[in-house]
């Protein structure tokens, strides 16, 4: 795609916007950001487009925008926006910042995307590849921003990109080497008018340019996923905790199909990350890096090495024999389900934030076996009490300072206390980091 010279309009100027930008920039392209957003939200990035010289617009859209060899939209831009409308009534090409980059990235890209585990299962696919020697990077949703990094990855190298079903509702031929859908679950609705086929739809957009040549990996635990539901020309793969599979778990080991018909086999119990679902995670990462050429005992040599993502059922600290968790980016009831069930000690649970329309039954179960009292935080405070306080102890808190605190009170030795809000962070935090951060804090302000 030639753009030398063209003028390129960018909506949203958060870092795939800003990344967005630059690679227009550095392909000759004249961009142009526009974002909604007043200055002092999006003051860094602005910043960020001065010193690059690119021309801006915040707190509005200008009709400059329409003014464009076609549009790159950011995820967080919906698809229903006043000038998202506007842009498809003028007949003007949307792309998202993941299609725009792959367009001139040269080298092998792995993408992965799901409900949950796409962070850990990018993470994972570029600590094997590059613990193997090879190059390669991680991108997308977490690392650089795509746009940062395509163009200068060279032919021998590797992306680990981890994507978003907002990512994916603007994509149209991006079409990597590898595709992973590790599960698919309600969530983000009201992005896609409250409707879960929607939602689905968007993700499946991952592999709708696949052809013979390429390789889809699915969940085979998931019957969103089952091979009647998927129509591709890729080569698929399945991964499964229950049942016979391209990749399996069965008697504590985790067994990857390689050519010929037989299993090379990994002791799941060397890892670091716990959990079943982190079987399924390892799983889908080495059914990955093998597709695209990576010898499975080259790649599994460096799994049991492989530390917890951050904010991902991240150890913090042990104080007194108590275990502390910081589960913050657990911000669907599908992760706490997971993240409940990666634990045998009894525990004190700090969940709520800004609910999404959460159905709290699916993990009333677990709480009543596994959970001593939950500690109920943020707008969503008020429905997690009046929703379990029959089953367990629940407290209202102020803070997550007053969370931690509280539990640290109440927490004997063997105990292990969660956060794993199952929530947004946005009523009271940046972002599901900042949430993160202020909880591994507390955490260590019980040593002062």
């Amino acid at each position: 795609m030639e753009i030398k010279g063209k003028q390129i309009s960018i909506l949203g100027a958060e870092r795939s916007g800003v990344g967005a930008a630059r690679l227009v920039k550095r392909l000759g392209g004249i961009p142009f950001v526009s974002d909604h957003a007043k200055e002092d939200k999006i003051s860094e990035s602005l910043k960020q487009l001065a010193e690059e010289g690119i021309e801006y617009e915040c707190g509005a859209h200008s009709n400059r925008v329409f003014d464009t060899e076609f549009i790159i939209v950011s995820p967080g831009v919906p698809s229903n926006s006043s000038v998202m409308v506007q842009a498809y009534n003028r007949g003007i090409t949307v792309i998202s910042e993941i299609e725009f980059a792959f367009y001139y990235c040269k080298g092998k890209v792995i993408a992965t995307t799901g409900t949950n585990g796409k962070t850990t299962v990018t993470s994972l696919i570029a600590y094997l590849i590059n613990g193997t020697g090879r190059k390669c990077y991680t991108a997308g949703n977490i690392g650089y921003a795509f746009s940062e990094i395509a163009d200068l990855v060279k032919e021998d190298e590797y992306v680990s990109l981890e994507v978003s079903s907002f990512q994916l509702d603007h994509c149209f031929s991006f079409k990597p080497a590898a595709a992973l859908i590790l599960n698919i679950t309600p969530d983000h609705l009201n992005r896609y008018e409250n409707c879960f086929e929607n939602y689905i739809s968007s993700k499946r957009r991952i592999y709708r340019a696949l052809d013979e040549k390429d390789y889809l990996i699915l969940n085979g635990d998931d019957a969103n996923l089952s091979p009647d539901k998927v129509n591709t020309r890729a080569i698929v793969k399945y991964f499964s905790l229950t049942k016979n599979s391209e990749a399996y778990f069965e008697d504590g080991f985790i067994k990857v199909g390689v050519n010929g018909g037989e299993y090379n086999a990994f002791n799941a119990g060397d890892l670091q990350i716990r959990g079943e679902h982190n079987y399924a995670n390892t799983m889908a990462a080495l059914l990955a890096v093998t597709s695209v050429g990576v010898p499975f005992n080259e790649a599994a040599s460096h799994l049991s090495t492989f530390a917890p993502v951050e904010h991902r059922l991240e150890l913090v600290a042990e104080i007194d024999g108590v275990k502390y968790i910081n589960d913050s980016k657990a911000t669907n009831v599908d992760s706490v389900w997971y993240a409940l069930r990666s634990f045998e000690e009894p525990l004190y649970l700090i969940l709520g934030g800004q609910d999404k329309g959460n159905d709290y039954g699916q993990i009333r179960g677990l709480v009543l076996e596994k959970v001593k009292k939950i500690f109920a935080i943020g707008s969503s405070a008020e429905k997690i009490f009046n929703y379990f306080h029959h089953d367990v102890k629940v407290e209202i808190k102020n803070s997550m300072e007053e969370c931690v605190k509280a539990a640290n009170l109440e927490a004997k030795s063997g105990d292990v206390v969660l956060l794993s809000p199952a929530c947004a962070s946005f009523d009271m935090f940046d972002n599901y980091e900042h949430r993160g951060r202020v909880f591994k804090t507390a955490v260590e302000d019980l040593f002062a």
